[in-house]
């Protein structure tokens, strides 16, 4: 399906029945990493199921809310849980929400995930700082930007060499160190899911320059970056990539959400220091 100008219109209309409130930043929250969103003030939460056209969260730890309010000083809009590739949605439909908030007239977007760590230097409950990404989905076809372009949000063929804002980062970073959190630096793969990686792709993913890896992220960033955004992105690494065969341990989604609340305090602190120092 495509989507029309009319159709980001009907869900900005129910979004505006319930606020008056215009964001200026956007949140995208992965999995198990909601809790930021409860630190936001005078919270407006608005289900999803509520909003036509966006699509429900229906992985465990994306509990579907749209949240609106103030943090740190600035108007934010949450998503509290996405929509993923793997859950049969096609690509238009996961970043519709991304289309609503630039609508709503978001000129930033901070968007956070649970990976992977492909670098053999992080470790569980650590948070890297994706400075870049390698997007499989998008080199195989399956492209947010891909049919009839306009021309009046963005152009063609887009630049991808700048994605992740470097004053954001540099924020990032410096907010980090005054806390005394180990923030690391990386670059971000996207896979489709919904199967963890084997011991052979978590190898070849790392030749090719990967330090975390998720099913996420990527194409909301291209949408934003198609409108304009400036844009910063945040893995909290919640579980250690497993590069031998008959490993005695594997990857499941309950160690991601554990570990989430791990990391959970950390993102809190490294966005919250990025929202007061934005301009």
């Amino acid at each position: 399906m495509t989507y029309s100008t009319e159709d980001f219109q009907k869900a900005i209309a129910v979004i505006r029945e319930r606020t008056t409130l215009e964001p200026q930043i956007g949140l995208v929250l992965g999995s198990g990493l909601g809790g930021l969103a409860d630190t936001i003030e005078d919270a407006v939460v608005i289900p999803y199921e509520d909003i036509p056209g966006w699509p429900r969260s229906t992985v465990h730890g994306h509990s579907g809310q749209l949240v609106i309010g103030k943090l740190q000083g600035k108007t934010v809009v949450a998503q509290r849980g996405r929509a993923h590739f793997y859950e049969g949605y096609t690509m238009e439909q996961v970043v519709f929400p991304i289309h609503v908030m630039i609508q709503l007239g978001i000129s930033t977007l901070i968007l956070t995930n649970a990976a992977g760590g492909l670098n053999e230097t992080f470790r569980a409950g650590d948070v890297m700082l994706i400075n870049d990404h390698i997007n499989f989905l998008g080199m195989t076809g399956v492209h947010p930007l891909i049919g009839p372009n306009d021309d009046s949000v963005g152009p063609r063929f887009l630049g991808m060499s700048q994605t992740y804002d470097r004053e954001l980062r540099e924020l990032a970073i410096q907010t980090a160190e005054k806390n005394n959190i180990t923030l690391h630096q990386g670059a971000y793969v996207c896979l489709s899911g919904p199967t963890f990686e084997t011991p052979a792709e978590v190898r070849m993913l790392r030749i090719m320059g990967g330090d975390s890896v998720g099913m996420s992220t990527v194409h909301e960033v291209i949408v934003a970056r198609h409108a304009g955004l400036r844009v910063m992105a945040c893995s909290g690494i919640t579980n250690e990539a497993i590069f031998e065969l008959d490993s005695p341990v594997d990857t499941n989604h309950e160690e991601v959400l554990e570990t989430g609340q791990v990391i959970v305090p950390k993102l809190i602190t490294i966005l919250k220091g990025v929202l007061e120092a934005i301009d």
